[in-house]
């Protein structure tokens, strides 16, 4: 069953169905969440914040129309509105990506040292992408990591797909240029000629 005939049952009086409809945005749902809390610490309310998403869609399923928004694009929309205003209430302006889950593992017979230097790299990213506007950092994130496409990220942000374009192509640079230092460093060549 796809989601708008899901959606169709669930405003029929098949609300048992929600449960389904949540199971498949779940997880999605709950590592956005987490990612926009973690530089705030507020990464512990989390599963409090996706739970409030769930039901405040649920509350407005019936205003829903599929013409305006794909059922996920809505739902990232209300994640994100309940985060942003959670983090008004507390008074934290910073929303981060997660401080783990984005680590590579390292190969088992990669020398430890290029295993040190890679996640060194990758903490970097992190870091460069947290120093980004809300607003950027929002969309790199649904982009890179959610796989998310334009017209959806759009529509999430309020933004046109020009406009969207525009803040990857600035967040993406604005994360090249705190990077560069690092990465043309002669010890992370070495290393990673290692690898060959």
């Amino acid at each position: 069953m796809t989601d708008s005939q899901l959606i169709r049952e669930i405003k029929d009086g098949n609300v048992q169905l929600y449960d389904e409809l949540m199971r498949r945005y779940e997880r999605k749902i709950l590592a956005f969440i987490y990612h926009m809390l973690k530089s705030a610490r507020m990464d512990s309310m989390a599963e409090d914040l996706c739970n409030e998403t769930f039901y405040k869609a649920y509350r407005s399923l019936s205003s829903f129309r599929e013409i305006e928004a794909t059922f996920s694009t809505w739902l990232y929309t209300i994640a994100r509105n309940t985060v942003l205003s959670e983090l008004r209430k507390n008074n934290h302006v910073k929303v981060s990506l997660d401080q783990g889950g984005f680590e590579p593992l390292a190969d088992s017979d990669s020398m430890p040292e290029v295993s040190i230097l890679r996640n060194e790299k990758v903490s970097m990213v992190r870091d460069a992408i947290n120093n980004l506007p809300e607003k950027q950092r929002s969309a790199l994130i649904m982009r890179e990591y959610d796989q998310m496409d334009y017209q959806e990220i759009a529509n999430i942000l309020g933004q046109t797909v020009s406009s969207v374009k525009s803040l990857l192509f600035r967040a993406r640079a604005s994360v090249k240029l705190q990077l560069e230092p690092y990465f043309l460093d002669p010890v992370f060549e070495e290393y990673e000629g290692m690898k060959r």
